[in-house]
């Protein structure tokens, strides 16, 4: 397959969308190849079941209009980083040749948000492997960037925002693929868990003084060729 610019990885299905949506339109409509690569099915849910999620994912797919996406069939709840998940996702990363990876910030309630972020950077460096048994070629992701999930309340500096003010309406349509999760059995009073998305876009984008935004974190340095890529 031709090399992804972008690829996403999320623990469950709706992560993806719920957090970088709207960067994930934005790359698409710049003609970038962007791809999200979900760890678990995300089941067992409350009001959701494997069937569902299949149908909810494949809704909010169409609707990003990504150019790849696959689940990796690892264990919703108990998402681990042990060496057989590693190895996994670093033939994926191998597989798909990313520029950027997307990836979750590393502080979160959810066990399995940790673990992702922990299972990222440590099938980034066995990625780049030689004398390997993994299939593929070895590959270093060039960059890999945090964003934020919604499961453990705090405030993180962000390394910089994405104006995604023309891609709102691209991320809430998408988001709003993920009924069992986010409307089903949820509250109908404002706000809900559709407006908390969209409020949390829009405090980013006040941040940086336009509409809507998405945060992302950088733990490494980002260059820049002239200061005209800072307008």
């Amino acid at each position: 397959m031709d090399p992804l610019d972008v690829l996403v990885v999320a623990p469950h299905p709706d992560d993806a969308e719920i957090s970088v949506g709207g960067t994930i339109a934005l790359s698409r409509s710049q003609g970038l190849r962007v791809g999200v690569l979900d760890l678990t099915s995300g089941e067992p849910t409350p009001h959701g079941s494997e069937t569902l999620r299949v149908a909810e994912t494949a809704e909010a797919t169409a609707v990003l209009d990504l150019s790849w996406r696959r689940n990796l069939g690892l264990p919703n709840r108990s998402l681990q980083t042990d060496l057989d998940s590693r190895r996994r996702l670093a033939e994926v990363f191998r597989e798909t040749r990313p520029g950027i990876l997307l990836v979750p910030y590393w502080q979160d309630a959810h066990p399995d948000h940790v673990a992702a972020s922990s299972l990222c950077d440590d099938a980034r460096f066995w990625a780049k492997l030689s004398r390997s048994d993994m299939s593929g070629q070895p590959f270093w992701p060039p960059m890999l960037l945090h964003y934020f999930s919604i499961h453990l309340r705090i405030h993180p500096a962000a390394s910089f925002v994405v104006n995604i003010t023309d891609h709102i309406e691209t991320k809430m349509k998408a988001v709003q693929a993920y009924q069992s999760q986010l409307v089903t059995g949820r509250s109908t009073e404002h706000p809900t868990a559709i407006d908390d998305i969209r409020d949390r876009a829009r405090y980013w984008g006040w941040s940086i003084g336009c509409g809507f935004g998405e945060p992302l974190v950088n733990r490494e340095q980002v260059g820049v060729r002239s200061l005209k890529d800072l307008l």
